[in-house]
């Protein structure tokens, strides 16, 4: 088993947004911004190569949207999935597995090209995986969170035929979350306060488990559990499902692997008198598994 930290960029968003209720005063000491009120965010993916497997988790926001689309976030130090996997000595090819945490531009965009005037899948050897609950809501997706959801990243996976969606069981539990199994060494937690059916794989390295955190902790910055992003559908939710994951991860000594945190790729956890915070703070490649 082997997991690599696949950069592709970063770009800006409101600062405000990312934090929600929280003051300006106190967010920008961690996460400042500029004089826009813009911060910046990373588009992190994670590659996990399992025997056989090549597993792709997320694709960032790629790069076949109009300047106009792009002016809006700023993106930056942009590298493409082919260039990040190549510096690794990984082709496109090679791929066999795309894992989409959900469907919000920022994290399947990269998962279509752009051919002329054809849409088309960059991994054309793999499976593309998503919840079914995840899919749906992106084909009919609420007033809210259409904008996060743009047709031609979507409607093109299943145009392909390489489409596959994760069923999930009816689950009801107050008192923990939901895990799903995906692979031999992979599960996924299963959240839905950011938006319907986002998961959260989990990574078995043996001595320890990395969570790959997506959107239910953009950053180290959002540890505190009322720091809930403006973005989030369901914020009460993610208020509820934080607490509950922090206080398994402690427990459990899970590592977290951050998708958009543009300083810190990874964290452990301990418990403090202000609540559960970072720990140890490293970066990808200095796990030993």
């Amino acid at each position: 088993m082997q997991v690599f930290s696949i950069e592709t960029g970063k770009f800006k968003l409101d600062g405000g947004a990312m934090f929600g209720v929280v003051p300006k005063s106190i967010w920008n000491k961690s996460n400042p911004a500029d004089e826009n009120n813009l911060c910046t965010w990373a588009l992190r993916c994670l590659l996990v190569v399992d025997g056989d497997r090549k597993i792709l988790i997320d694709t960032g926001m790629g790069n076949k949207q109009e300047a106009k689309f792009f002016s809006h976030y700023h993106p930056h130090e942009t590298v493409t999935l082919e260039q990040a996997l190549g510096k690794l000595n990984f082709t496109l090819e090679e791929i066999t597995d795309v894992l989409l945490t959900h469907l919000h531009f920022d994290h399947v965009g990269g998962a279509i090209v752009k051919d002329k005037e054809q849409y088309l899948p960059l991994f054309s050897n793999a499976t593309y995986w998503v919840s079914e609950p995840q899919w749906n809501l992106a084909l009919n997706p609420n007033k809210r969170e259409k904008a996060s959801f743009l047709s031609e990243n979507i409607l093109p996976i299943e145009a392909s035929r390489q489409l596959k969606l994760i069923s999930l069981p009816l689950f009801a539990s107050k008192t923990q979350l939901q895990e799903i199994h995906f692979s031999k060494n992979i599960s996924c937690i299963v959240v839905n306060g950011h938006t319907q059916g986002m998961l959260l794989p989990k990574i078995n390295l043996g001595p320890f488990s990395l969570v790959f955190m997506a959107d239910l902790l953009p950053s180290v910055g959002h540890l505190p559990i009322p720091y809930v992003m403006g973005y989030d559908m369901q914020p009460l939710i993610t208020l509820e499902e934080k607490e509950i994951f922090l206080k398994e991860a402690v427990k459990n000594n899970y590592h977290l692997f951050f998708e958009h945190d543009a300083v810190n790729e990874c964290c452990t956890l301990s418990t403090t008198e202000k609540g559960i915070r970072a720990n140890k703070i490293f970066k990808l490649s200095e796990i030993k598994a």
